[in-house]
């Protein structure tokens, strides 16, 4: 079969390193029962070692060159082939416990992640490859440099553990960075529900905006210095220092209060 070369518009990096390929394989721990998806499969470095144990799973892949191969490949019995953009695609179509894993293309990893959060109630788990920053920023916690609009967002909808990180030589070609793989769990009894998702999603950016300021300034007149005290936030923190419930705090406030408030997505 014709080599593939990988394409930049895809995003493509292909995993080539068995010890890092065994080390997914063994922190996914799949079993035979399970409902599983692979998000870009490539060259079947997660693929091969995957359908060892599962009689049969989803891949979801955009490349139609890619798509091809794994026809000619896997039987259909054993590899249900979605040729579809991930961003697009309906994870909720596969069944409820879905289990998530892939090498996620770095240059949609954020609207991807967003997307598969919209999904967390019929996912079981996520296992991703992720540029490592992308990885330190979901899973900071509120006072680390990294912690910002990923974190909280992702937060909310998953209890995150970053597992080890994957050198640029493992892939082929090897990208400009370092990787890392992490591991996603959705919290099934949030501490706090948010009432209204794009309104959290607002509030969380725009408190983001201006990270150097308070929050008294960044909100503005959309909280007074009485709401802060009734929510028990401190006005003059700056939202990184904020942790999750409280921004579901604000959020839900905004939602209730006496004056309808409307909040645009900040620009940039």
């Amino acid at each position: 079969m014709a080599e593939h070369i990988a394409r930049k518009r895809f995003g493509q990096h292909f995993l080539c390193d068995d010890d890092i390929i065994h080390a997914i394989v063994h922190a996914i721990r799949p079993q035979t029962s399970d409902n599983l998806v692979e998000i870009g499969p490539g060259l079947g470095a997660l693929t091969r070692p995957l359908l060892e144990t599962l009689p049969q799973f989803h891949v979801v892949e955009l490349d139609r060159d890619i798509v091809a191969r794994l026809e000619k490949q896997y039987p259909a019995k054993k590899l249900h082939i979605h040729a579809a953009d991930a961003l697009e695609f309906d994870f909720s179509s596969l069944g409820e416990r879905l289990r998530v894993v892939g090498n996620l293309p770095y240059n949609i990893s954020t609207p991807l992640l967003f997307h598969l959060a919209e999904h967390a109630p019929h996912l079981h788990d996520i296992h991703a490859m992720l540029q490592k920053e992308v990885v330190d920023r979901m899973t900071a916690s509120p006072g680390h440099g990294a912690y910002g609009r990923l974190s909280v967002m992702l937060q909310y909808h998953f209890d995150m553990e970053a597992l080890f990180d994957v050198p640029p030589e493992a892939f082929n070609p090897p990208p400009k960075v370092q990787s890392a793989v992490v591991r996603m769990i959705p919290r099934p009894f949030p501490d706090m529900t948010v009432h209204d998702h794009a309104l959290f999603s607002r509030t969380v950016a725009k408190a983001f905006s201006q990270r150097r300021k308070t929050l008294r300034n960044s909100l503005g007149k959309l909280v007074e210095d009485a709401d802060y005290r009734t929510l028990g936030i401190d006005p003059t923190l700056r939202a990184e220092n904020l942790p999750v419930e409280a921004f579901i705090r604000l959020s839900n406030h905004l939602l209730h209060a006496s004056t309808p408030i409307s909040i645009s997505e900040p620009k940039g």
